[in-house]
């Protein structure tokens, strides 16, 4: 029987999200397995990947806020706001002169904080019930709709000028939902020569880290976080006793026990160190919002 737990994986550059999934599914022997949070195929980086019971914790690992290195071309827009579209414009000569050093620094100011973005139009957003780049693909024309998402950090690490473009290596911290392609976009249409991304490595979902991933090569005997060590990562940890987890499995509430969580939800964990569910609060109680198979607890 295979055991749930959360599997961070380093994806490689050419591979889709559901690549990735797939090789799991074979490695562990078993169809449930899900990821949180798709990254393209271009991008390299942090998946968090769910085995078994624990695809349940990736609703509470979707949302955490993610970290990103990346490379903005300015000097060309391309259909997909990245690498892999056509070019459809390119900075005339004289747009160069007006992008300095402090107009980049301004630009990126402005695309910091709390800010509305348009999606890329080949994300993975669903229009209609369609994902809005098989729209894109089948030839229609796709405007999604502004959405607000923070960015906390977008700090440049080094510039590189050649005779077309400049090249520029940043790091960025966000919400989840962010689009750091449109972030490449957006700061190129500031600058008035146009931008793309030519390349993005996620290397932190919330609290877990790329250095601590497997590669797709090593999955085969890799061992993944147990569920409890995953979820108090992302929540924080409510200890219940075994009447208190079993109270919880069947469906009843914590009376009076909202006072023991300082957030909205927890992850509460029994005697045995295993996580029973996650719970939430509901006036002075609190109920379970998600139980565990009690097979994998």
């Amino acid at each position: 029987m295979v055991s749930p737990g959360i599997l961070l994986v380093d994806k490689p550059a050419g591979l889709t999200s559901h690549d990735v999934v797939a090789r799991t599914r074979r490695a562990f022997g078993t169809r449930k397995v899900g990821h949180a949070g798709t990254l393209d195929p271009m991008a390299t980086g942090l998946l968090v990947i769910g085995i078994e019971g624990a695809t349940r914790l990736l609703t509470y690992i979707v949302g955490a806020d993610k970290t990103y290195t990346a490379t903005i071309r300015l000097g060309a827009t391309t259909t997909t706001d990245d690498a892999e579209g056509e070019t459809v414009a390119t900075a005339a000569p004289s747009a160069w002169d007006a992008v300095t050093d402090g107009a980049i620094a301004d630009g990126i100011r402005a695309l910091t904080g709390t800010i509305s973005q348009v999606p890329s139009s080949v994300s993975a957003i669903k229009v209609d019930g369609r994902r809005a780049y098989d729209r894109v693909r089948a030839g229609e024309e796709v405007v999604l709709a502004s959405r607000e998402v923070t960015v906390s950090r977008f700090d440049l690490i080094a510039r590189r000028d050649a005779d077309a473009n400049i090249d520029l290596d940043v790091v960025v911290d966000c919400s989840s939902g962010t689009y750091i392609r449109s972030l490449a976009r957006d700061l190129g249409a500031a600058l008035g020569v146009g931008g793309h991304l030519t390349a993005l490595r996620r290397t932190h979902v919330g609290d877990f880290d790329v250095a601590d991933a497997v590669s797709v090569d090593s999955l085969d005997g890799a061992v993944p976080a147990s569920p409890a060590a995953a979820a108090v990562r992302v929540l924080p940890r409510l200890d219940v006793t075994a009447e208190e987890a079993r109270d919880l499995r069947h469906g009843k509430r914590l009376s009076g026990a909202a006072a023991r969580v300082d957030g909205a939800l927890a992850a509460a964990i029994d005697d045995d160190g295993d996580l029973v569910g996650i719970v939430e609060k509901r006036g002075a109680d609190l109920k379970s919002a998600m139980n565990m198979p009690e097979s994998a607890a």
